[in-house]
């Protein structure tokens, strides 16, 4: 009877695998040019997906401005007006919104005008949108982040959500900027995460949480509420100077 099982087991398995799509990250880019909404499910996408389109623009780029850009900024920004949806979708290479190219001194940066959904997506590389703005709701519930991923600098305008997102590398949210609610209740960060500096304009749940090494949430400011219910840190937690509705974190975390 148990082998029945094993056998009925392992059909079912691989016709989960099967039934995955895969589509170039060239196939999506192209759409993005020619104006279309984004919208992929049970799909793997193999490829890098470049929201800047950086091997596109930087031969177009002037040579006399690399690194001596009179404005004093070498900062190349793409405006995506496309909605993205991503569900059940797997990245077998890297996602960038951000690439600091080294050799020519310029930063490429991609900014979201609609919709950002990654819901229970896998990051099997890097997650880069250090210096992005979010226009629209972003939705990353449930997806799974496997190496470097960066919000660092972020500005999401809408509601947002991270609910149940797992980060396996260390990540960062330093000097985001949260204009409404967001909650990451639920997730899980597995290495330490920083949101040093952090701004939650209309209030963050952390409830759930689970952080498994170091918390930073130096310099951070929240208005509004502050859920911490269940929250676990395993190490430290950096709170020197936090502000959250005029008190500290202390009283918070007394009160949890």
């Amino acid at each position: 009877m148990k082998d029945i099982f094993l056998i009925i087991l392992l059909t079912l398995t691989a016709r989960t695998i099967n039934a995955q799509n895969i589509t170039n990250a060239s196939d999506i880019m192209l759409a993005i040019k020619n104006g279309g909404d984004i919208r992929y499910s049970n799909t793997t996408i193999k490829g890098v997906l470049d929201f800047t389109f950086m091997n596109e623009t930087l031969p177009k780029l002037s040579k006399r401005n690399r690194w001596w850009n009179s404005s004093g900024s070498n900062t190349v920004t793409k405006e995506i007006k496309n909605e993205i949806y991503f569900i059940n979708c797997t990245f077998i290479d890297d996602v960038l919104a951000y690439i600091p190219h080294e050799e020519s001194g310029y930063t490429f940066v991609a900014n979201f005008e609609n919709r950002v959904t990654f819901k229970n997506c896998f990051f099997r590389k890097k997650a880069l949108f250090k210096y992005s703005e979010f226009d629209k709701k972003v939705e990353c519930s449930l997806s799974k982040f496997y190496n470097d991923t960066t919000f660092k600098y972020a500005k999401f305008k809408d509601k947002s959500n991270f609910k149940g997102t797992y980060f396996d590398e260390p990540t960062t949210f330093k000097y985001a900027n949260f204009e409404e609610y967001i909650s990451f209740e639920d997730s899980v960060f597995d290495e330490t995460v920083s949101f040093k500096y952090t701004k939650f304009n209309r209030g963050v749940s952390f409830n759930n949480v689970k952080f498994k090494e170091d918390l930073n949430l130096k310099y951070a400011k929240v208005k509004g509420p502050f859920d911490i219910k269940n929250m676990e840190v395993t190490f430290n937690i950096d709170a020197k100077y936090t502000n959250i509705n005029g008190e500290s974190f202390n009283k918070y975390q007394t009160n949890k």
